[in-house]
């Protein structure tokens, strides 16, 4: 009789599945959030293109603003995981208090500049003074989103990297399809609410975040795991604040410099004319639907990985990250695939002006190719890098392909040599395919793999 092998050894199968229970939730949070951008695009072509192009640029400051929480979370993320794997809690609350007061006070910076300044704001990224005009009276009222924003993705993260990943998708899940309806309630009119466009996107959206972060403390207060009180915010420690600056800093710097730079292609095409700017808003939202299992995976195998090598189990960590990379690419091939399988639905999403529509056409392939690059880079560096402690190395590469190749060449295509819209669009989303072979040649040099926790045996964490 022969006993047949299985496909796949005992640690993949476990790896695997693993992943699996983590990546269905985060997968699911992605799809809903693009979905919600989609429905809101939607939504808004009722009022008209203008409001298209206006809130899509002004959310470029809850954009910069996401970014600088997802590098802190990242940071975060990147010790609580090792940390977890080696069964400390109290330095994961300590670690969550250092990065409370960092957020907290940004949120609040961010909160009374969007408030007091929404017109300059508007102007860093379009001189149309309709879109200015339109931009800014969104900007007043979802600026008090940023504070509430500063908080509950702060206890999301921390959540995530214990293995509460479901929890965190339902939460975001709620938020996001209130924010569905109240914007249908308030862009059409229902239940007797006067129709109030923008402004009601805006109130839609801030009052959706307060109820998000309500229901976030409420779940955190009763993880029996880890003590997620409030009073985490008092808890220090300088070692674990001097490795949070060390490991943490390099990812937001990441992530800023990321953010500007995909800011700045905002500002770019923002002057550049209507048409390309509501095209970017419609194919946004299908290349966010298209790629929210690869970016799923990314990041919840790194929580995976940086959870083995807290426990010290460096070599599994290795073999694991190879499996995270293979899964993460035919991800983006697949989404890749189905954004151009499925483009005629992109059309419907928003009604646009012959020239949008021309220029979403092209967009969508442009997109489809960028998906692989980005599942691969985003992949190694913001996944298996960062799960070992080296954010430095994709801080460096972003600085250089970015802002030292991308952003100048788009300035120069677009003001000097005047190039149409969409060769200026294509030119600025080449960046993915820069940086990649070097990328992937600092993946298999292999000195990523490192436990960067302490042993705090006996020592309080304040």
């Amino acid at each position: 009789m022969t006993i047949q092998k299985p496909l796949l050894p005992a640690d993949a199968r476990s790896f695997y599945h693993a992943l699996f229970v983590l990546v269905g939730p985060i997968a699911l949070q992605n799809l809903i959030t693009a979905a919600v951008s989609s429905a809101d695009v939607i939504m808004l072509g009722y009022v008209g293109q203008t409001a298209i192009a206006a809130v899509s640029l002004a959310g470029q400051i809850q954009f910069v603003l996401t970014l600088f929480f997802t590098g802190m979370s990242s940071g975060l993320i990147m010790l609580t995981a090792q940390y977890w794997g080696r069964k400390d809690t109290a330095a994961i609350e300590t670690l969550t208090g250092i990065v409370l007061r960092i957020s907290c006070a940004t949120g609040i910076l961010f909160t009374a500049v969007a408030f007091v300044f929404p017109r300059a704001l508007m102007r860093i990224f379009t001189n149309d003074e309709a879109l200015i005009s339109t931009g800014a009276d969104y900007l007043r009222i979802v600026s008090f989103s940023y504070v509430l924003l500063s908080v509950s993705q702060i206890y999301q993260a921390v959540l995530k990297s214990i293995e509460h990943v479901r929890i965190v998708t339902a939460l975001t899940a709620s938020a996001l399809i209130l924010n569905v309806f109240l914007n249908s309630v308030f862009i059409f009119g229902l239940f007797g609410v006067p129709r109030s466009g923008v402004k009601g996107v805006a109130f839609a959206t801030t009052l959706s975040r307060m109820i998000e972060l309500v229901l976030t403390t409420v779940v955190s207060l009763r993880v029996r795991s880890i003590r997620l009180t409030p009073a985490v915010i008092c808890k220090r420690n300088k070692l674990l604040f001097g490795d949070f600056a060390r490991y943490s800093l390099p990812a937001l710097g990441n992530e800023l410099v990321w953010g500007a730079a995909f800011s700045m292609y905002s500002v770019i095409m923002g002057h550049m004319g209507q048409d390309i700017v509501a095209a970017n808003s419609v194919v946004n939202v299908a290349r966010n639907l298209a790629s929210v299992l690869c970016f799923g995976m990314a990041y919840g195998g790194a929580i995976l990985i940086g959870k083995e090598m807290g426990a010290g189990c460096l070599e599994q960590a290795k073999k694991d990250a190879s499996r995270l990379c293979r899964s993460t690419i035919a991800a983006g091939v697949l989404g890749g695939v189905l954004l151009i399988l499925f483009h005629p639905l992109v059309f419907r999403i928003a009604v646009l002006t012959p020239q949008a529509v021309h220029f979403l056409n092209i967009m969508i392939y442009i997109n489809a190719f960028s998906i692989v690059g980005a599942s691969i880079n985003t992949v190694i560096i913001c996944g298996i890098f960062r799960a070992g402690g080296d954010a430095q190395f994709g801080f460096i590469m972003d600085t250089i392909c970015m802002w030292c190749v991308s952003v100048p060449l788009g300035l120069v295509c677009a003001f000097v040599l005047k190039l149409p819209p969409i060769i200026v669009y294509l030119v600025l989303y080449l960046d993915e395919f820069e940086k990649m072979p070097v990328v992937v040649h600092h993946y298999l040099k292999g000195t990523w793999v490192k436990n960067i926790t302490r042993d705090f045996s006996g020592q309080e964490h304040v």
